[in-house]
């Protein structure tokens, strides 16, 4: 990152954000797929999600709003000087749940902080993603990374959540549940990364204890290949973990296209697992979501989901759907309601409906 001049710079982060017109500045993966563009562009992890680069800010504040609020010169670009970034998330929300009886409560989901530290521009950075609310501080990432010379291939280590599936904001989702990978489940780990043209790939070596501590030699090894062009994607990820607490073995098949102004997001995943001395359970899951960009700001999401807690098994599926409107008037703030309902055809889980008001403030 080169020093230059603050209107000079925020002209051409402008006149990019247009060129890319979608990016990941989210963190949601429908906005990538609707350019083909990995979420790396936007993000300092390179798999997506957390602290955004100048071009994801960029996109934040003359792509995804409704309305820019002019703020003069000195528009937040994420840069403190030359070396430092920073950035947050906070998601507060309203919520009515019905499992049998009703419950209404006011929430605060989440508050992080994003710090990026690159002593050498573009080759070696320290990365941190700190909860720091509700409840006590958790931290959710903080690892190291050195790009090769050619850029194409990186190394990082540290506590890292796993490349495996679709990154999706909901962490309830089935397909984020049952590998149990996902943003709330980072582990210890070293990852070897590739990324150049279509091809975008993985490979990682983690304590599988989902950040706790090794409890044997068992470890985790998560694998990731994603082909990427300008109007779908589809990748293949494969998980086996042989710690002692959870030998498991993960299969996900996803996809992203686009047709006109809805795109599309598609997993499946299919997952056998033997928790402790536990029997073995065999579990497959499935996800497909349609996102409309009907107005300036405003965006539909609507998903479907399926689980199968055991294949061998009939009779035993559970669904779940959601419809979740989501605007973002001015940039940095987006406003979400939304309505799920989950459904258990062998009547294991009771039936359940909730419907959530959510501000997220994000930069």
């Amino acid at each position: 990152m080169k020093r230059i001049h603050a209107s000079l710079r925020r002209q051409l982060l402008h006149a990019v954000a247009l060129l890319l017109v979608g990016g990941c500045a989210a963190a949601e993966p429908y906005i990538a797929v609707q350019q083909g563009l990995p979420c790396g562009q936007c993000h300092f992890n390179p798999t997506g999600s957390g602290l955004r680069t100048a071009v994801g800010n960029a996109m934040a504040q003359n792509v995804l709003p409704a309305q820019h609020v002019a703020i003069g010169a000195n528009a937040w670009t994420g840069e403190i000087n030359s070396f430092i970034a920073a950035g947050g998330d906070l998601r507060t929300d309203a919520n009515w749940t019905n499992a049998g009886a009703a419950r209404t409560a006011l929430g605060l989901e989440q508050a992080r902080l994003y710090l990026g530290i690159s002593a050498v521009p573009d080759r070696v950075l320290l990365y941190l993603d700190e909860q720091v609310a509700p409840d006590t501080a958790v931290s959710r990432e903080a690892w190291a990374m050195y790009r090769f010379g050619s850029q194409r291939w990186y190394l990082r280590a540290g506590r890292m959540v796993l490349p495996y599936g679709l990154r999706l904001q909901d962490q309830q989702a089935f397909v984020r549940q049952v590998a149990g990978i996902n943003m709330d489940t980072p582990d210890n780990a070293l990852e070897l990364g590739y990324r150049a043209g279509d091809w975008d790939a993985q490979f990682a070596v983690s304590n599988g204890a989902a950040g706790g501590s090794a409890a044997d030699s068992g470890k985790q090894y998560t694998a990731q290949l994603v082909r990427l062009v300008s109007r779908w994607r589809i990748g293949l990820g494969m998980n086996r973990n042989d710690s002692s607490g959870q030998q498991s073995r993960a299969t996900s098949l996803f996809a992203g296209a686009r047709t006109g102004p809805v795109t599309w997001l598609a997993e499946a995943d299919l997952v056998n697992t033997r928790p402790g001395t536990a029997a073995e359970q065999r579990i497959a899951a499935a996800l497909l979501e349609a996102d409309w960009r009907a107005l300036p700001g405003a965006n539909l999401k609507l998903t479907s989901e399926w689980l199968d807690p055991d294949r061998r098994q009939g009779g035993d599926l559970r669904a779940r759907y959601s419809v979740v409107a989501e605007y973002t008037p001015i940039q940095y703030l987006q406003l979400r309601l939304g309505l799920r309902t989950l459904r258990d055809a062998a009547a294991q889980a009771p039936d359940f409906e909730q419907g959530f008001f959510q501000v997220h403030v994000y930069f």
